[in-house]
């Protein structure tokens, strides 16, 4: 069996909980042709609008197109965006367990394009804490979908969804099921994904958490010294673009895979995918420098395409370089 079979048998059919920050992506594509006389801003004639799943709900829609079984739980406000959402979850056979907060709207963003670039893009959104009956309904659906789950994933956006409570029920619940956590940060104090398995921080957010820019190799390691102790024995994979991902791990040396994008067309989406690939992984027993080398190979995939996208398995094998 090769390597990559191996891999994706591995993914087929796993439980994966998704928890966090759930995002209604839209994107509004068309022509600019001039530039408007009522101020210097160019005119988008548009041509074509089209939804795609966002943060949260999007690395359960990679979970999805890569063989697992996705439960995504967060928040959603009563409004049309809301609406849109649970029908993409319905077309991805993703199953949901979404609280419904009529003083939130559902987070929406809008991104204009024309010639396959970004123009500009609009945040529908609130970053406020929700209320205390919403965070509990989180965790009730988080006990709930864990009954059965192989895995988690925390998609943490600074939306509102993730706390310390909510984290402190999924790390509960992960090990009673002995299911590892996949998290992707966004707040500052990695304190708060204290008990994951893993955690997938970009360059931007590793500076945020260190508080200095990060350059070398070096960098990087020191920024991981400091960090992997918050971790209570979780790795740091770092995610460095057309550098490629680093792997800490307390006591071991770090593990370095390149990157596997040939050309980068849109970054939209492409945490997702990481966290979604290494997740579904590690759910499946996949060791994890194994783990992260396919993640690695995701995340290669999803950059060469445009808008927020999800990776297939039979994606994944052929940039392995080998049928599945």
């Amino acid at each position: 069996m090769s390597r990559i079979s191996h891999v994706l048998e591995a993914f087929a059919g796993r439980h994966v909980v998704v928890v966090g920050d759930v995002m209604l992506d839209e994107f509004a594509r068309g022509e600019v042709r001039r530039i408007s006389p009522e101020a210097p801003v160019p005119v988008l004639e548009l041509t074509s609008r089209s939804h795609a799943l966002g943060g949260a709900a999007n690395a359960a829609a990679n979970v999805a197109s890569l063989g697992g079984r996705a439960t995504l739980i967060g928040i959603v406000g009563t409004d049309h965006g809301a609406s849109v959402i649970g029908s993409l979850l319905q077309s991805h056979g993703i199953a949901s367990r979404l609280v419904h907060d009529e003083t939130r709207p559902t987070t929406h963003k809008t991104r204009l394009v024309a010639r396959g670039q970004q123009i500009v893009r609009i945040d529908q959104e609130t970053r406020a804490e929700p209320s205390s009956e919403t965070r509990a309904r989180l965790i009730n659906a988080v006990a709930e979908a864990a009954l059965d789950a192989d895995g988690f994933i925390l998609s943490d956006y600074a939306k509102g969804t993730v706390h310390p409570e909510l984290t402190q029920a999924i790390v509960t619940a992960a090990k009673k099921r002995g299911a590892p956590i996949v998290a992707d940060p966004k707040h500052r104090d990695f304190r708060l994904y204290r008990g994951v398995s893993a955690i997938t921080p970009n360059h931007a957010e590793l500076e945020l958490a260190v508080g200095r820019t990060l350059t070398t190799d070096d960098d990087f390691a020191a920024a991981a010294a400091e960090l992997l102790p918050l971790l209570d024995g979780g790795a740091l994979l770092a995610t460095r673009g057309a550098d490629g991902m680093t792997l800490f791990e307390r006591g071991k040396p770090p593990f370095h895979v390149r990157a596997a994008a040939k050309s980068v067309f849109d970054v939209t989406g492409a945490g997702d995918t990481v966290v979604a690939t290494l997740a579904i992984a590690l759910a499946g027993g996949v060791a994890l420098h194994e783990a992260v080398t396919a993640a690695s190979t995701a995340a290669g995939v999803v950059v060469s395409k445009v808008g927020t996208a999800s990776l297939t398995a039979s994606e994944l094998a052929a940039a392995f370089g080998s049928e599945a």
